[in-house]
């Protein structure tokens, strides 16, 4: 027996050695069952006391991290969420002083005698004195090691809303789970009640997202929303993540209060989000104390950085951090903090974006974006966007066309075909790939996987577009199997008038009666289409319905009658015998379909024109045997 306890003390003190600046690099405060066990080089929050005075890291300039004071004020029980405390602290000294607590200190390792207490998170918006939160580093490794080995469960497919497939514009949907509190007003609206009292509420320290390679139209644009999702917009110059191969960690990478970045996008533009490193456990990094985006299980480059200086402000000061290396991968992102894998390589997407501008130039950019379900759509929005604007006029008409493909893996390509014109057609532009992805991602099939986007954007300057003012046919009764012509007549937005013969072939198979002959834009033909939504069946499904939803940029004709029919998913059955339909609605069951009593016989998609040509007309023409 006296063996066996000698033996287990000395694998606990051999677990537990020390780095330069006294920290743990081999710890584990929890069984892997998750109950948590004694550690001697925590300390213990049971033991903390007001009054007590240790000392923090963090990075101020350079890669090198700073030691300042920290002076305990007390703990908040259950502040993080249940069971999770809070400890309240005040910093000073060094270079503290003249920062306060600013962003992208989230992280910073806290030490009272050597001991690890916890990692500096929250802060007072607009204190007189710099209160921070701390995070107690028990809680910060509880929480990862519970979720360690969890795995998701397979999702069911969800509805598929053809409306939101043949949008034009598209906005992130921030209410999924991203942070909603804002830095300023805590977590009351704009015009609450109580907005007098903004600021009495601890809130995490911004992450400040370091943007290389983007206009500052671009950032004013996006700046509130990713102000939603608790990110704070900071220009970068230079300050670009390449892409690059991941190195090879030592005992010096990413130490407790090294600055640490994850990146969203990188390349020729790059988005980096910084924070601080409060621990590292052989190849794990514990950072943050508080989430990054909620994001659970997660996929982001990690990187070593350097800070150039931090910025002090009455508002909210900030770091510029610049990454440096490629040393792993943010697998986690909990409640209480990021968790990250040194060696560990990151899978993005690849994008390639050809531009030809007004000017007759050509741009080609590369770069990658984060694989992520919530993150993805909003970062090609935003790099698309900003490929546009960094390049081509900010005010005024312009047009854009857009062509490529969205690849993915063991299925074909989702197509884009698209052109807009006016004063918003940059964003309509990025809008048409963000929307299929937030569609492709947003569906639950785990076979998913976007390997790369490739895209071709030619810009003219000045708006073509015209109006749909009336049709002509050249009969009124026609026999089956023969051909009609269609005569439109469009008036572009300078007054000139122009038409476009149609030729029309009648099924030879087509019973007498009315058809009514229907001509006008895809957004429009969408808009009165009778499928509103369907569950696809596999991927291979949901993509052959993306390429098929039409486009608003062109005209298309349709040939229709009134009958019997049904729409069962995303499939329509026009002509059913009564005896089907009975069957489909009988007595004993209802649902599953949906009565349909105009069915399309033919439809043709016309070349698109030298204008965009927008609404919609409709006549009648008779068929005779």
């Amino acid at each position: 027996m006296k063996k066996a306890t000698i033996s287990a003390c000395l694998l606990v003190i051999s677990a537990f050695c020390l780095n330069s600046f006294g920290q743990p690099q081999a710890v584990n405060p929890t069984k892997s069952d998750g109950v948590k066990t004694s550690n001697a080089q925590f300390f213990p929050l049971s033991e903390l006391k007001e009054g007590m005075k240790g000392t923090a890291r963090t990075v101020f300039r350079g890669s090198e991290p700073e030691e300042f004071q920290v002076e305990i004020l007390g703990i908040v029980p259950g502040f993080i969420g249940p069971k999770q405390d809070m400890i309240v602290g005040r910093i000073s000294g060094g270079a503290a002083d003249r920062t306060s607590v600013f962003a992208g200190m989230s992280g910073s390792p806290v030490y009272i005698d050597g001991k690890l207490v916890g990692a500096i998170a929250y802060s007072f918006p607009f204190s007189k004195e710099p209160i921070c939160g701390i995070t107690p580093i028990a809680q910060m490794l509880s929480i990862f090691e519970q979720n360690q080995n969890t795995k998701t469960k397979a999702k069911e497919p969800k509805a598929v809303s053809f409306a939101e497939l043949a949008a034009t514009d598209w906005k992130p949907d921030f209410s999924s789970g991203a942070k909603t509190s804002n830095i300023i007003t805590g977590n009351f609206g704009m015009n609450s009640a109580l907005e007098s009292v903004a600021g009495q509420s601890f809130q995490p320290i911004a992450t400040p997202l370091a943007f290389s390679g983007f206009s500052p139209e671009t950032l004013n644009k996006f700046a509130p929303q990713l102000a939603s999702a608790g990110l704070l917009a900071v220009s970068a110059g230079g300050g670009a993540a390449r892409i690059s191969p991941l190195k090879s960690s030592n005992e010096n990478t990413l130490k407790g209060g090294a600055s640490v970045s994850m990146s969203l996008v990188r390349g020729d533009v790059s988005i980096a989000a910084a924070g601080t490193v409060t621990m590292r456990d052989g190849d794990k990094i514990y950072a943050f104390g508080h989430p990054f985006l909620s994001l659970g299980i997660s996929d982001l480059p990690m990187f070593e950085s350097s800070v150039v200086t931090v910025v002090p402000s009455v508002n909210n000061s900030f770091k510029l951090a610049v990454p440096n290396n490629l040393v792993g991968t943010m697998t986690q992102d909990r409640a209480t903090g990021v968790l990250g894998k040194l060696g560990q390589s990151p899978k993005m997407i690849p994008v390639k974006l050809n531009l030809e501008t007004s000017r007759g130039q050509t741009e080609t950019y590369s770069f990658e974006v984060a694989k992520d379900d919530f993150l993805t759509p909003i970062l090609l929005n935003m790099t698309i966007y900003n490929s546009l604007t960094a390049n081509e006029r900010g005010l005024g008409d312009s047009m854009i066309e857009i062509s490529g493909e969205i690849k993915i893996k063991n299925q074909p390509s989702v197509k884009i075909e698209r052109r807009f014109s006016g004063a918003s057609a940059s964003q309509l532009t990025s809008a048409a790939v963000s929307i299929p992805v937030n569609a492709l991602l947003d569906s639950r099939f785990d076979a998913l996987e976007i390997s790369e986007i490739n895209l071709n954007l030619t810009s003219i300057d000045g708006s073509k577009t015209a109006t749909l003012e009336r049709l002509a046919l050249d009969r009124t009764e026609i026999k089956a199997g023969e051909t009609f012509e269609v005569q439109a007549f469009v008036r572009t937005d300078t007054g000139r008038v122009l038409a476009q013969k149609i030729p029309v072939v009648i099924p030879a198979d087509t019973p007498a009666g009315t058809l009514l002959v229907t001509v006008g834009d895809g957004g429009s033909l969408n808009a009165t289409a009778t499928a509103r939504q369907f569950v696809p069946k596999d991927l291979g499904e949901l993509i052959k319905t993306i390429n098929g939803i039409k486009k608003s940029d062109r005209l298309y004709v349709q040939t229709s009658r009134v009958t019997n029919g049904a729409i069962i998913g995303a499939s329509e059955l026009p002509n059913l015998p009564p005896s089907m339909l009975a069957t489909l609605n009988n007595d004993r069951t209802t649902g599953g379909f949906k009565p349909t009593v105009l069915t399309v016989l033919t439809e043709q998609e016309l070349a698109p024109a030298e204008f965009i040509v927008f609404g919609q007309q409709v006549l009648m023409i008779e068929v005779k045997r």
